[in-house]
């Protein structure tokens, strides 16, 4: 028990604190009933703002899709016509975070953080309301254009979103840089010499590291990701098996109780987590860096797009 508590004291560390939000030796020692500590893992919440918020917005999609809405709502008049208002003046207010970020005098309506947690729901919001204005049917040809650069619009933000936390601190947090996340994954390399229940552990990481490294290397810099992501799950099962053999009996001195056994493969594949993790953050860095600048470029003529669609669609319903 002395190499699992020294782990979780020193993962405890808020020196190892991952960049980009993401995962690391976050195991905490926390003292039971009969006085014995084990390590936890804070703030792992399972129900969080975000995920209630997604799981609304995928119900409502269900339901108004398969749900007759034509029925009871017109998109010319009453409700259906006051939902496609709302949600086209949402996607409207969804300008106001780029002039935020841009212009110094906008200080007074809010900090740039504020607007772009408003500019993320308003871009979920507004084309969910404008789907039940149209009852999730296709129209006349102006409004056909206008719906379908709307979806185009939503789709690729949720794309600019994802790459987006891949290279800042947060949602809202300042650029990461390739420099700190080579550093974070050095600090976990020190770390792994206090595993010393598993002692072929460290290595075995470390080579499956380098292969997935050299994967990486060897391709074209925007399948990064997906090559990082499948050598990295392909070593996590393996080093998993090595773990669960190992402190099964077959590779210890003197096999641990099982409740002592269940602790150390908690400690031990939490660690494989937290490297393997950071291996892939380094490995993929630069794809989601190039992802996001070229997502960049296309997003805002895509946005253009849309006003000019959804503006011919106002005219038209109102003049003809």
């Amino acid at each position: 028990m002395t190499a699992q508590l020294k782990i979780a004291n020193v993962a405890a560390d808020p020196a190892l604190d991952a960049p980009l939000g993401g995962n690391r030796a976050r195991l905490r020692p926390v003292r039971t009933r009969d006085g014995e500590k084990r390590p936890t893992r804070p703030g792992s919440r399972r129900i969080t703002s975000t995920r209630v918020f997604a799981v609304a917005v995928t119900a409502l999609l269900f339901w108004g899709y398969r749900f007759p809405t034509q029925q009871y709502i017109t998109p010319q008049s009453g409700l259906g016509y006051a939902l496609g208002i709302i949600g086209g003046s949402a996607m409207l207010l969804l300008m106001i975070y780029p002039a935020r970020k841009r212009i110094p005098g906008l200080r007074a309506i809010g900090t740039t953080k504020l607007w772009f947690q408003i500019h993320m729901a308003l871009g979920i919001l507004g084309p969910l309301l404008i789907l039940f204005h149209s009852n999730f049917r296709l129209g006349a040809t102006n409004s056909n254009v206008a719906l379908f650069c709307m979806l185009v619009v939503a789709g690729s933000g949720l794309f600019g979103r994802y790459f987006y936390a891949h290279i800042h601190h947060g949602l809202h947090g300042r650029k990461a840089s390739l420099a700190e996340l080579q550093e974070y994954a050095e600090r976990l390399r020190h770390v792994s010499m206090d595993v010393a229940f598993l002692p072929e552990l460290v290595s075995r990481i470390g080579l499956e590291e380098q292969a997935i490294i050299r994967r990486s290397e060897r391709t074209f810099i925007l399948a990064r990701p997906i090559v990082g992501a499948a050598g990295a799950l392909l070593a996590h099962r393996r080093l998993r098996h090595y773990v669960r053999r190992q402190i099964g009996g077959s590779g210890m001195h003197a096999p641990p109780p099982a409740d002592q056994a269940e602790r150390l493969r908690r400690v031990a594949n939490e660690y494989i987590d937290s490297r393997l993790t950071a291996t892939r953050r380094v490995v993929e860095f630069a794809a989601f860096e190039r992802l996001f600048s070229l997502w960049h470029a296309l997003h805002m003529p895509l946005f253009l797009m849309l006003l000019i669609a959804g503006t011919v669609h106002v005219v038209a319903v109102h003049v003809y």
